[in-house]
């Protein structure tokens, strides 16, 4: 998708976050200057313990930082009450992770219907579903859903409220490659769908071929920042 240089979704300024773990403290994030556009497709790359989830749960509203500042469209995230971090985390953020946290006992479709309650612009759970293309298991439980599936309905319950982003944080990590390209494929057509900037952390470097902008962290600093002139679509990817 066509990214607007003047559509900044997201923008980091010396951003920085310090854990205190008793008498020792971790840096997680040393200083990360970065913009994230409209639209975008943005993969972060890095081992374990290099700053990627630290970095997205900043820019979600699940975490803060500890110096610097985080912008979503001009709105200063680093100043929002508790109560705003709420309120844009409902309204504009769908978060996706490693494990599905889908609701057992009920069914896939119940369980994307539950997050278009609080939104104010939802779409039908039925659409969410067929966009990653689950519509013929809307009636059933996660227990009768393989793990792939489970992960599509976790995506069909984050886009559900419509977000202007979505944030995944290892969707595949649990997932065999076979099963991961199927959730990268729905995620992807999630992004060129409904323009929903989309970021997805993985240490998998060979998922950066489906992104615009790859972004690699090492030891809480960006250490590359690469552009791809030729997406590849994920049936295209091998590792």
């Amino acid at each position: 998708m066509e990214v607007d240089p003047n559509n900044v979704v997201f923008e980091t300024r010396g951003l920085t976050k310090i854990y205190d773990m008793g008498e020792v403290q971790v840096q997680a994030l040393r200083g990360i200057d970065l913009k994230l556009y409209e639209s975008e497709l943005v993969v972060l790359l890095g081992a374990s313990g290099s700053g990627k989830s630290t970095l997205v749960n900043i820019l979600g509203g699940l975490d803060t930082a500890t110096s610097g500042k985080v912008f979503y469209r001009q709105q200063e995230l680093t100043r929002a009450s508790d109560k705003a971090l709420t309120e844009y985390r409902r309204h504009f953020v769908g978060f996706v992770f490693q494990f599905y946290n889908l609701i057992p006992s009920l069914t896939a479709l119940e369980n994307v219907a539950i997050v278009t309650e609080i939104a104010k612009n939802p779409m039908k759970p039925m659409d969410a579903l067929e966009l990653v293309e689950l519509g013929d298991r809307a009636d059933h439980f996660p227990s009768q859903l393989s793990g792939g599936q489970q992960q599509r309905v976790a995506i069909a319950r984050a886009i559900a409220k419509r977000p202007a982003v979505l944030l995944c944080d290892e969707p595949t990590g649990a997932l065999d490659s076979k099963t991961g390209i199927i959730v990268l494929e729905a995620l992807n057509r999630v992004n060129q769908e409904l323009g929903t900037t989309t970021v997805i952390i993985t240490h998998n470097v060979v998922q950066g071929e489906i992104a615009e902008k790859v972004i690699q962290l090492k030891d809480g600093r960006i250490s590359d920042i690469r552009h791809n002139a030729h997406k590849k679509s994920p049936r295209e990817l091998k590792w």
